[in-house]
């Protein structure tokens, strides 16, 4: 089963110095028929103006993955880690029992930013902070896993049965994705346009991909993400 989900159609915000692209509920944006995707809770695409950010703020019972797709994010927390991470590279925060942190463009050029929360499989892990300065070319016509489970074998392990990989295709290039049964995955289009199983992406679309292997034809360049998991089990 494949299922467009269009830019155009997602929750928007822009508050001026954050403009984003809600893919599920959050903030302002409330759809009671689209609050997550299996374990995948929030996916935001967010551009952060020159010099604004996210001030210090607190979380809980969350895993937190944030990949920058262009520009410069400073990251603090209540741990005393402190970071800054450019293109391509991520982050990952354990929220657990409680954590407090901020994240800033501390810098003249803008971010983009996916800010991806993920649910645990419990509640109250101790906090964790961790990232991975990938290099871009890594991922270059060929996928780059990024994150999986504690028992996988990605750089960034998290509490949860999912994996996240990212590659960047040329234009006119084809690449594939199995999505076995009992499992499902969440892809989106970050930059270019593609021809998938049929179906055009847009920059900033998403595909909803369950059961289903995915043949994938880059139009232009391309730079795509996905969210591979345990299939959900519908009541």
């Amino acid at each position: 089963m494949l299922n467009k989900i269009s830019n155009k159609n997602m929750g928007k915000s822009n508050l001026g110095w954050l403009q984003s692209s809600f893919h599920f509920s959050f903030a302002e944006y409330f759809n009671f028929d689209n609050m997550n995707f299996g374990s995948l809770r929030v996916l935001n695409d967010d551009i952060i103006h020159p010099h604004t950010g996210f001030q210090l703020h607190p979380h809980n019972d969350m895993e937190i993955i944030t990949y920058i797709v262009n520009g410069t994010l400073t990251h603090k927390d209540s741990m005393e880690n402190e970071r800054t991470l450019n293109r391509g590279e991520v982050q990952y925060m354990s929220a657990g029992t409680g954590i407090f942190h901020s994240e800033m463009n501390n810098h003249d050029d803008t971010l983009r930013l996916l800010q991806i929360w993920i649910l645990p499989d419990k509640k109250n892990h101790t906090p964790n902070y961790g990232e991975y300065k990938f290099k871009l070319e890594d991922r270059e016509g060929k996928w780059l896993h990024m994150v999986s489970s504690k028992n996988g074998n990605a750089k960034i392990k998290i509490n949860q049965d999912v994996n996240i990989s990212a590659i960047i295709t040329d234009e006119n290039s084809s690449t594939n994705f199995k999505v076995s049964k009992g499992r499902q995955a969440y892809l989106v289009q970050i930059e270019g346009t593609s021809t998938i199983n049929g179906i055009t992406l847009n920059e900033k679309d998403a595909l909803e991909i369950v059961e289903e292997d995915i043949s994938i034809l880059s139009n232009s360049k391309s730079h795509f993400i996905i969210l591979e998991m345990k299939k959900a089990i519908l009541d």
